[in-house]
């Protein structure tokens, strides 16, 4: 049971993603998260750094969704100066918001990735829809919500029970 949330990939932050490696691979899109996934839960605008790999990631051809269960306030508030669509209470790990996120990129599931900090909602709603998974160490854990804290609870077990199923090594993160 557990095993449906183990990542595909994982990595320490999103700029240790190897695009050339996602591109080889016939990737063309990305559903990312927000909070904890491109920068802190609190943190209203991208970063310089942010920005600067956004821009990368365009550059390359990347189509770019924000899918997010915060409230359209705070997505709104950091997509739209980016240029960056999204969808917000989106309430993962449902797979209604990855197959509408996959419309926005006009994307089969095959051509996508989930890059988030959960393994309760970006990886398993991910995984649900078919898409491929990369989880990253999550940026500000001490900026977590209430939910949040009780998901990583949750994970702190799953974890424990995949190390002794073998399937989680903490050497296989980037």
């Amino acid at each position: 049971m557990f095993e449906r949330l183990l990542p595909n990939m994982r990595v320490n932050t999103i700029y240790d993603i190897d695009l050339e490696e996602l591109w080889a691979r016939g990737i063309r899109g990305m559903i990312t998260d927000l909070d904890n996934t491109l920068v802190g839960a609190k943190v209203a605008l991208a970063t310089p750094d942010l920005i600067r790999w956004l821009e990368c990631v365009r550059d390359r051809g990347f189509k770019v969704v924000i899918v997010s269960n915060n409230n359209e306030t705070r997505v709104a508030k950091f997509a739209e100066p980016l240029g960056i669509p999204f969808i917000h209470a989106a309430r993962k790990p449902a797979v209604r918001s990855f197959r509408k996120a996959l419309q926005v990129l006009e994307l089969p599931c095959d051509r996508a990735v989930v890059i988030g900090d959960q393994m309760l909602t970006d990886v398993f709603g991910g995984k649900r829809a078919g898409l491929y998974t990369i989880l990253v160490t999550p940026i500000a854990p001490l900026e977590e919500g209430f939910m949040t804290r009780f998901n990583r609870k949750v994970e702190r077990y799953a974890l424990s029970r995949l190390r002794k199923k073998g399937l989680w090594h903490e050497e296989d993160a980037k």
